[in-house]
């Protein structure tokens, strides 16, 4: 029960001051503490001349402990003023009948109050004096003098005060310079909508809402909406394309120079910002510019297996609000830019699609064999080596290196008769600064079978022409020699059938003899062929 209590009484304390708020004042006026009765005056800024101070009266022994600080005079909930309190503690003595309090802030004419002791003669006594009745507004810069009556030369007090800005809560709900309204949201995923409403608004004002982006100032992204005063719904639906960190909600009183609320739902958002990348296939230029302001490092990479993408060498910008570019890019799919802000990073890859890949290699397997064409959309000029794993490295270590010019529209063909064990093709485009390196590994192989490289090329594609022809010749060739092989077959038949009559004849009748023919030349051909040889007969 006593702990209720002093929780409630602790609850009434801090409401009535505000909840941790300014100290709150029904009237301003000055203060005298030791029962001295005190009088204020108005004082002109510019003062007659000083006099000598008495023996032994000096600036330390009569101001002491002087503070300054801020308090509020309210005049309804929402009609509240600031006021700076000045405290002082003074030494009496005769020759001082009082004291002089001048503000003064830059643009602004000086105020200056007398304030007179009643009736003192209590030398020596220490008096504490309070004066709260000079106004300030918010932030203001105040210098603050204070003096005794009559004035004497060389004692004085000299301070500097700043009135409090619109940062304290019980400001932002009493004082009408520091209303802004209170903001609640709801968001709807799905339609991309935004239901702000409004509460504790000036009263007796109207309200403006936006959607705006928020950098140096928040810059709107369309028209604002007014709430009326005597619209008892005060919320309003807003339509959004993206949830990105610096979109935000803008509120303010539709009175001049109103101080502003801001609410960004999506402030955690950052994984937005990684989009909008572009690429001129023309300048082959890869650039991306930032919706909203952010300080991260952009590098470009290339994707490896599984999530990890591999830095490229010279390839790091550090951005902020500034547009990142990046120029001569071969637009492979697996060319990347990393985003890393904090500890965090993302990954995005623009030509993943490969709808603006440049070139490509192709592998089919056949009988233990690879064939491998390369082919380019572009005139361009590649580095194709073999290169060999080994258990001890991770890195492939290059064995064999050619330069392979394709022109555009062109496929070559690399000609591997064989391939050695944990051997693997490497191709990297040349003429550009930034290019992804693509390895292809073979097939592994038993050492007993595994046969030595040759590496060379061909081309294809555009080369039809020179194929074409050739394919001709050898199908002329073919055709000719089946034609030669028919003849030559029928020959063969006809000369063992004429052989075989003549072999007949001889064996029915032997007094006849094959007829010969007589020639110039001192041989005699037999008709029969050549299984006999005729002697020359001569008259």
């Amino acid at each position: 029960m006593i702990l209720f209590v002093a929780l409630l009484l602790s609850y009434c304390f801090f409401g009535l001051n505000g909840a941790a708020g300014l100290e709150r004042i029904n009237k301003c006026g000055t203060r005298c503490s030791q029962g001295l009765r005190c009088r204020t005056k108005p004082d002109y800024f510019f003062h007659p001349s000083c006099e000598n101070p008495p023996e032994g009266l000096n600036s330390s022994s009569i101001f002491r402990n002087i503070s300054l600080s801020t308090v509020m005079r309210c005049e309804g909930r929402q009609k509240c003023s600031l006021h700076l309190r000045i405290k002082n503690a003074v030494l009496l003595s005769e020759s001082i009948h009082g004291l002089s309090i001048c503000t003064s802030s830059a643009g602004m004419i000086g105020n200056c109050q007398i304030i007179s002791f009643k009736n003192h003669r209590k030398t020596g006594l220490q008096v504490e004096v309070e004066n709260d009745c000079t106004e300030v507004s918010l932030s203001q810069h105040v210098k603050v003098t204070v003096k005794t009556m009559p004035s004497f030369c060389g004692i004085s007090w000299t301070g500097a005060y700043r009135a409090p800005e619109c940062n304290n809560e019980d400001m932002q709900r009493h004082v009408p310079e520091c209303i802004t309204g209170r903001l609640s949201y709801s968001v709807n995923t799905q339609r991309k909508e935004l239901t702000v409403g409004v509460s504790d608004m000036l009263e007796d004002h109207n309200y403006y809402l936006r959607l705006c982006r928020k950098d140096f100032i928040c810059m709107g992204t369309g028209a604002h909406t007014l709430i009326k005063k005597e619209e008892l719904d005060k919320s309003i639906t807003f339509p959004y394309s993206r949830p990105l960190p610096c979109l935000c909600i803008e509120g303010w009183s539709a009175v001049t120079d109103a101080p502003r609320v801001q609410v960004c739902p999506f402030r955690d958002h950052v994984e937005e910002l990684w989009f909008g990348i572009n690429f001129d296939p023309l300048e082959e230029t890869l650039s991306w510019e930032p919706t909203c302001p952010v300080t991260a490092l952009v590098v470009l990479c290339q994707k490896r297996e599984g999530e990890v993408c591999e830095d490229l060498p010279h390839a790091s910008q550090n951005v902020g609000r500034a547009k990142v570019s990046f120029t001569k890019v071969d637009p492979h799919p697996q060319l990347c830019m990393k985003f890393t802000t904090g500890s965090q990073s993302w990954t995005r890859c623009p030509f993943a699609d490969a709808g603006l890949q440049a070139w490509d290699f192709s592998v089919t397997r056949r009988q233990r064999h690879d064939d491998v064409k390369l082919s380019s959309r572009i005139t361009a000029n590649f580095s194709v080596g073999l290169c060999e794993k080994s258990e001890s490295s991770t890195e492939c270590q290059i064995t064999t290196t050619r330069i392979v010019h394709m022109e555009k529209h062109e496929a070559v063909d690399l000609n591997l008769a064989g391939e050695s064990c944990n051997t693997c093709l490497q191709v990297k485009r040349l003429d550009v600064r930034f290019a992804a390196t693509v390895l292809h590994c073979f097939e592994e192989c038993n050492e007993a079978s595994s046969v030595q490289t040759v590496f060379s090329t061909r081309a294809s594609g555009d080369s039809a022409w020179v194929i074409v022809p050739v394919g001709v010749g050898l199908s002329a060739i073919i055709i000719v020699a089946l034609a030669l092989h028919v003849l030559l077959t029928v020959y063969q038949k006809r000369k063992q059938r004429r052989n075989a009559d003549c072999a007949s004849d001889k064996q029915t009748d032997p007094a006849n003899e094959c007829a010969v023919r007589i020639v110039p030349s001192p041989a005699l051909i037999p008709d029969c062929g050549n299984t006999e040889k005729a002697n020359l007969i001569s008259d």
